[in-house]
């Protein structure tokens, strides 16, 4: 709806006169697309790149979040877009923007997977298709970094970051890391890491390629016309969000959700107070359809694998999905009502092919 939107602007309309000034070309299959360089997390709804003849990205705009495919998505944002793109792009005619390097070029035609179960059949090569048959090719040559290529595109509210979507990067509120960096209500975010940030595209683009074992990052504002630099303290597990709603075989499903218990408890229950240790909070259907496990709300599950503790994972449901290959049989020791017991839990891979 709002792609049509965009592109059946009546050209009399303030955003069809700025639409005028483009060259629109609409990308509806992505066969011979050189990926390297139109690079953006291949599962969002839908993605613009605003950029000129030779090739160099002004500004992006689109993005989402797990909630909603169109949380940041804006007839009034957009069109403040565009009007930043023509601004940029007069700079550049200028030359008061160097021209950026262009990356080494890659074909979706490259993946092997890829050719062999899309293109051989005639089948439309889609965007969500060449990110999941990406990340298959990288479990299988050993470069398959969980945190980096399942968990895309963290969610900038788990830092505190609630924007004011018609307006684009204007800060409607500030909490939690951001609030105590310094961020208030009426900020314009500028630049992340150093790098200029024009839209939620942006944002959310280099803010996907902060590493996920950074600890702080550092947001350019700017304030009552003058820019301030923020040091933004990053909390543990920032980059994780709810990744359920992506069409990614690299996903083992659990079929279940946990809470990690807390300290006092653990003390109570005897537990490793440094542990995973997991309360089931909810139990999907699929785990029975599936036939996956046998979990109940209320188990606590205390070990995966004869693994009780991780550097990284807090819950036993985080530690299968960053640690289990998709469709592997993990055992599980659980307490039930203060018993310990032992199960198996068969995850399941899934497949997105048409």
């Amino acid at each position: 709806m709002f792609d049509a939107q965009v592109v059946l602007s009546p050209k009399n309309s303030p955003r069809g006169q700025l639409l005028a000034q483009y060259v629109a070309v609409r990308i509806t299959r992505m066969d011979d697309v050189d990926i390297a360089l139109f690079d953006y997390d291949r599962n969002n709804t839908l993605y613009y790149f605003a950029m000129n003849a030779d090739e160099q990205i002004y500004l992006r705009y689109g993005g989402r979040d797990s909630a909603s495919p169109d949380t940041y998505l804006h007839l009034d944002s957009i069109e403040a877009a565009l009007r930043r793109g023509l601004e940029l792009h007069k700079k550049y005619q200028a030359g008061e923007i160097p021209k950026a390097k262009r990356p080494d070029p890659l074909s979706p035609r490259q993946f092997p997977l890829l050719v062999e179960r899309t293109y051989a059949r005639n089948n439309c090569v889609e965007c969500h298709l060449i990110g999941d048959f990406q990340n298959m090719h990288r479990e299988l040559d050993g470069t398959l970094d969980k945190p980096r290529h399942l968990y895309r595109s963290p969610d900038i509210k788990t830092i505190g970051i609630h924007l004011d979507v018609p307006r684009g990067l204007v800060v409607k509120e500030a909490q939690g890391a951001v609030e105590a960096a310094g961020m208030k209500s009426g900020d314009l975010i500028t630049a992340v890491d150093g790098t200029a940030v024009w839209t939620f595209a942006d944002l959310q683009h280099r803010y996907d390629q902060v590493p996920r074992d950074a600890q702080r990052v550092k947001l350019t504002v700017e304030r009552g016309g003058a820019p301030a630099e923020l040091s933004v303290a990053l909390p543990p597990l920032w980059w994780v969000s709810d990744v359920r709603w992506r069409q990614s075989s690299i996903e083992p499903r659990v079929y279940f959700d946990g809470t990690p218990v807390d300290a006092a408890r653990k003390q109570h229950l005897k537990l490793d107070p440094d542990g995973f240790a997991t309360e089931v909070k909810s139990v999907d259907m699929f785990a029975e359809v599936m036939k996956s496990h046998q979990l109940k709300r209320g188990d606590i599950i205390t070990a995966v694998n004869g693994v009780s503790k991780d550097p990284v994972a807090r819950t036993a449901d985080l530690y299968i999905r960053l640690r289990v290959k998709a469709g592997d049989t993990v055992a599980l020791s659980v307490l039930r009502d203060g018993k310990p017991i032992a199960m198996g839990l068969k995850t399941f891979r899934m497949s997105f092919r048409k």
